[in-house]
């Protein structure tokens, strides 16, 4: 049997469905995962995953294409020439399946299941309702099950990616805390002088601090940074990311793509979370971790991607002293946190 599992939005919710990737390759002799171009760098991490179909559709993104038929006829060709038997279209619980699922019919595929709140007509096989208040993973991992494809034994439902390099050459010697300031999204982001301030108490606490983010971060991450912390802005790909997070005591980071793929490496994490989407769904999923943020702020619920309030309230109340607190929490005070010598100076 050939499977395809869709899950066309970012970095982080690939990442998501990656539980749910495994249940399907387990029972599969070959495994596609169609994703948007910002989730292809993580499609390629997942563990199970045989072939990779990017393609960006039109009802996805924060700015998707123009509806293009030849764009979209040359998908359908592309799958119907795959051939899956069976596939699985994955979406947060605000949106449809319904537009995947007519291209993959149109392409051949001869089962069809996804979580739908709308009538699917002829368009699906497995109509599956999203239980309330389900985690996106575990939301994922129910529809899968729906479909036949229960997670393997043995199998503890965790993210995983399938390698996280040894960062030595980036990180040295000793334990550290990772700071990751950026977000896509503005809205869930505490901001560079917070996260800045942050640094500079974890330092003086005695942490030895490595500041990420990417290519196009590296001014904030200078900022960030200073001159108590190490600064890898733009000097890490996914691969070399995940293996810095592994290999850290705790991750301090907003709702964002490197939470997830901190998860899925093991590391605790002190999410700065806004609630513009809720935090039952998309909280770091399978490590201890520490919610910081207001949850019953005026955002809440709102999926506001330029934050709606005056002040961003829903961030602006954590001090730096709370993330040291809840890094503490995490870590134990974990052994080999070196104190920056600038930073006790």
């Amino acid at each position: 049997m050939r499977a395809l599992v869709a899950r066309l939005d970012s970095f982080g919710d690939v990442l998501l469905a990656g539980p749910a990737v495994r249940a399907v390759a387990a029972r599969a002799a070959h495994t596609m995962l169609l994703c948007g171009p910002r989730g292809a760098p993580a499609a390629r991490m997942l563990p199970g995953v045989d072939e990779v179909i990017v393609w960006d559709a039109p009802w996805v993104g924060f700015d998707p294409p123009p509806v293009d038929r030849a764009d979209v006829g040359s998908l359908v060709e592309r799958v119907a020439r795959a051939a899956p038997d069976v596939a699985l279209v994955l979406t947060s619980y605000h949106q449809s399946p319904l537009p995947a699922a007519l291209l993959l019919r149109m392409a051949g595929v001869a089962r069809l299941a996804a979580d739908s709140a709308d009538h699917p007509g002829s368009l699906l096989d497995v109509r599956h309702r999203r239980g309330p208040r389900r985690h996106e993973v575990q939301a994922a991992l129910d529809l899968a099950q729906a479909a036949g494809f229960p997670l393997p034994e043995g199998d503890d439902g965790r993210l995983a990616v399938r390698d996280a390099p040894a960062p030595d050459g980036l990180v040295g010697e000793g334990g550290y805390v990772v700071v990751h300031p950026g977000a896509a999204v503005p809205a869930r982001r505490w901001g560079g002088e917070r996260c800045a301030a942050a640094v500079r108490v974890l330092a003086r606490a005695g942490y030895r601090v490595v500041v990420t983010g990417g290519p196009g971060e590296r001014e904030l991450t200078a900022a960030v940074a200073g001159r108590v912390a190490l600064d890898l802005g733009g000097r890490t790909g996914p691969a070399e990311l995940a293996g810095v997070l592994a290999r850290a005591a705790a991750v301090v980071v907003g709702n964002t793509g490197p939470a997830h793929l901190a998860a899925a490496v093991g590391t605790p994490v002190v999410s700065l979370f806004a609630p513009v989407v809720p935090a039952e769904r998309w909280a770091p999923y399978g490590v201890p971790h520490v919610l910081l943020g207001d949850e019953r702020a005026p955002c809440a619920g709102s999926r506001a991607r330029i934050c709606p309030v005056a002040g961003h309230p829903c961030l602006s109340g954590v001090r730096p002293e709370d993330v040291l607190a809840a890094v503490e929490k995490l870590t134990g005070r974990s052994p080999g946190l070196d104190p920056c010598p600038e930073a006790t100076s």
